[in-house]
């Protein structure tokens, strides 16, 4: 018979939507195990790093410097051709957001989890998940090599991109080809870039996503590309692509590569639903990544947070039902579903969009005054200053 532990909640996954989802619950009141398949909380990287600071402080985090590799004031926006629009969001001085050292970050939600109470258990990676009477009632757990079953009255999947939890336990998790996008990236040194602006390039150096460069101080920078799965046609063609985007650049074709890491990430606005009889999806895991965009940190955090504090409050309500933790998928939907689905319908029409179009539309925004540069700022300002590219044919 395998060790079996006991507890309120189970969170399977430390990155930031487990902790946040661990240390809420455990203010909360309730006894929760944190499980982090991994040897390490945050390694190995499979970031591109990037957070704004306003989205931080919204869920009452403060930066800090320990894990802040660089202060960012804008981006940097190049088309096929190279024409540029380059946003300074920002006072000269003051930051508008960061990238990260996530090996730092993941690490710090993690000390907050573990101070509000949470126990962690390391290297202890879900296989398979508990059912009683067609309800969630645990995970069964490989910990250090051996086969532990874990009971919660909730558990909480939290484990990215690939979650197994969520789907073993029957949450709808599948995804078209055209909602993936493949993934590779560098950590580059030498480089001679602009250290306070993230940089995004698009068009076919990298088909249905687009290429990066996220600073990090010092000349060292991740450099990386996402292409949509539904325009990869072989085997290794993110390497190839980011090889040849590299190469094309000046700057950057000096560089030495440090440290390389790939995966794919979710461009669907959100899961069909998010809970169930004992189940609560957050994060990747739940797929809340921004479409557009890629970037995920924010929303992880956020749905992080809301899950724990449901969780918790069900907990203490003597309910765990699907029906009471619908709470929870009503309020994120609240909050984020009208963005992601903006975002999406962007993504959709971006991806169809030929160098040509690219370059026309950056020529044509790059002397509007934009106060940030999101996709909606950029949307109207193509609309307002290029309309040919939005009428219907």
């Amino acid at each position: 018979m395998p060790i079996s532990y006991d507890c309120d909640i189970v969170v399977v996954g430390a990155g930031p939507a487990g902790s946040m989802a661990a240390k809420h619950a455990a203010d909360g009141g309730v006894d929760v195990i944190l499980l982090e398949k991994k040897a390490e909380i945050g390694a190995p990287l499979r970031c591109a790093e990037g957070v704004s600071k306003r989205r931080l402080l919204e869920v009452g985090i403060d930066p800090d410097p320990r894990w802040i590799s660089a202060r960012i004031s804008g981006t940097i926006m190049r088309s096929p051709s190279g024409n540029i629009l380059k946003v300074r969001e920002c006072q000269e001085g003051s930051e508008v957001g960061y990238v990260l050292n996530r090996h730092l970050f993941d690490k710090f939600l993690a000390e907050r989890a573990a101070a509000s109470g949470a126990k962690i258990m390391m290297r202890a990676g879900c296989v398979g998940v508990i059912t009683e009477d067609g309800k969630v009632s645990g995970v069964n757990v490989r910990h250090m090599g051996s086969e532990k079953e874990i009971r919660a009255r909730c558990v909480i999947a939290a484990d990215g991109y690939e979650s197994q939890t969520a789907r073993w336990a029957g949450l709808d998790t599948d995804l078209d080809p055209s909602d993936i996008e493949t993934c590779l990236q560098y950590l580059m040194s030498g480089l001679e870039i602009e250290e306070s602006f993230c940089e995004i390039v698009l068009g076919s150096c990298a088909p249905g996503g687009y290429a990066w460069i996220f600073p990090k101080g010092n000349g060292t920078a991740n450099v990386g590309l996402g292409i949509q799965g539904s325009k990869c046609v072989s085997e290794g063609e993110a390497k190839v692509f980011l090889d040849n985007f590299i190469e094309s650049d000046p700057r950057l074709r000096k560089g030495k590569v440090l440290a390389m890491v790939a995966g794919a990430v979710s461009t669907k606005p959100g899961i069909s639903c998010s809970v169930g009889d004992g189940i609560m999806a957050a994060g990747d895991a739940a797929r809340v990544i921004n479409p557009l965009t890629g970037g995920g940190i924010r929303n992880a955090l956020r749905t992080g947070r809301m899950a724990g504090e449901v969780a918790a409050d069900c907990i203490r309500k003597g309910d765990v039902s699907k029906d009471s933790l619908m709470e929870y998928d009503r309020m994120w939907r609240s909050e984020m579903e009208d963005e992601l689905l903006r975002s999406w319908r962007m993504k959709e029409k971006y991806v169809d969009m030929s160098d040509d179009i690219l370059d026309k539309l950056i020529l044509a925004v790059r002397d509007y005054d934009f106060e940030r540069l999101r996709g909606d700022e950029l949307k109207a300002a193509a609309k307002a200053m290029c309309p040919e590219l939005f009428r219907s044919k």
